[in-house]
């Protein structure tokens, strides 16, 4: 039978433990962020393929600026629609229509995002530590295996962790910043996209609503 001594199993054990924290840090906090973010969003939906959001009546906001020391999209309705709109008191209080942001960088790209992901971060540095040094410690050769491969695999499974800490645009040239003339053409060029598709968005329940 393989000798392997109780100090081995237990500074492995907690190692794999500690690892399995760090996630857990990492998940909560990016799910507490995604609460946030749709809470705070009140019902409007990004949709990816359009670059635009569409709001509970069936409007879509367009990109309207880059903010490049947040490094997030702004969005904005047309300030007609808005303004006529039966619900706008429950929605903005401008009169330039709605608007809307959006990150531009992954998860995590906040500051309290990037917090987190440091915290966990450290944890996966005694994670690896913690069989590591049980190494040094343990006199059988077996006892010495265990904790070197529960290291190392340890160390494996913190990369996905340690790979987007630091903050990587998702354009290296960075965001373009549209005039009012792109921004125009940019709609013009999703409401044809819009009809070609005939999807059923929104302004399809609109039209079932009416009957």
């Amino acid at each position: 039978m393989i000798d392997i001594e109780l100090s081995a199993w237990l500074g492995a054990a907690y190692g794999v433990v500690l690892l399995l924290v760090s996630y857990g840090i990492d998940h909560m906090a990016r799910r507490a962020q995604t609460k946030v973010e749709t809470h705070r969003n009140g019902g409007f939906t990004y949709h990816k393929s359009h670059d635009a959001w569409l709001c509970p009546e069936d409007q879509w906001l367009f990109p309207r600026s880059f903010d490049p020391d947040n490094r997030v999209m702004r969005y904005r309705g047309v300030p007609l629609v808005c303004n006529s709109c039966p619900v706008k008191d429950n929605c903005t209080e401008s009169d330039d229509g709605r608007e809307m942001s959006r990150a531009v960088d992954p998860w995590p790209a906040s500051e309290s995002a990037r917090f987190h992901r440091g915290i966990a971060c450290s944890i996966t540095v005694l994670a690896f530590l913690w069989p590591a040094l049980t190494t040094l410690v343990v006199e059988h050769w077996t006892s010495q295996v265990l904790t070197m491969v529960t290291a190392s695999l340890i160390a494996l499974g913190s990369i996905p962790l340690w790979a987007f800490l630091k903050r990587t645009p998702a354009d290296p040239l960075g965001a373009v910043v549209r005039t009012a003339d792109q921004t125009a053409a940019d709609r013009e060029a999703a409401a044809a996209a819009l009809a070609r598709l005939r999807s059923s968005y929104a302004s399809d329940r609109r039209t079932d609503n009416a009957h």
